[in-house]
């Protein structure tokens, strides 16, 4: 093998380790301009957009024993990976295809699932990680509100008790 192959086999290799997932999209038609506002907007995520070369790719998924995703590889491949919020870099990926038309998704890979551009679409639609921690975070603080509540209602009674009698005698 070629060592320019090997360099790029490696390269997509690296790029597979920085996360449990990825998303595969078609970047044909976008400029270097684009290609740099799309960058930053997944930067802020923690995400990386990268191209990669198909063939590259798919040696390399098949080296990290990766499920077989060769029929979303055809055209104009870019890859996007990294960030912990699969939901959140899917998100703004269907932001950015809407207000450009440009870069869509073809699929991806989470975990060991593959993933098409409808269940990404689906993903996408699913509450940020932010969020989801913050209905959690409610849903545990619940039931201590409503123990403190419950504690408090004799004392309260007894309270409402002493006021009634006191405007009684006055």
């Amino acid at each position: 093998m070629r060592p320019e192959k090997k360099y790029l086999i490696r390269e997509a290799s690296k790029h597979l380790e920085k996360s449990s997932y990825f998303f595969l999209t078609d970047y044909k038609g976008i400029n270097s301009e684009q290609t740099s506002d799309l960058r930053s907007k997944l930067a802020e995520r923690g995400a990386e957009f990268h191209v990669v070369k198909n063939s590259s790719l798919q040696l390399a998924a098949k080296e990290k024993n990766l499920p077989d995703f060769s029929n979303l590889l055809n055209g104009h491949t870019a890859i996007v990976i990294g960030g912990d919020d699969a939901s959140g870099v899917a998100k703004d990926l269907g932001k950015y295809f809407k207000s450009t038309e440009k870069v869509e998704v073809k699929g991806g890979i989470l975990g060991d699932r593959i993933l098409s551009a409808a269940d990404v679409q689906q993903l996408s639609k699913l509450p940020s990680l932010e969020i989801i921690r913050a209905q959690l975070l409610s849903l545990l603080n619940t039931p201590a509100t409503q123990m403190v509540s419950i504690l408090n209602r004799p004392a309260q009674s007894f309270l409402n008790v002493l006021q009634a009698k006191a405007k009684e005698t006055n």
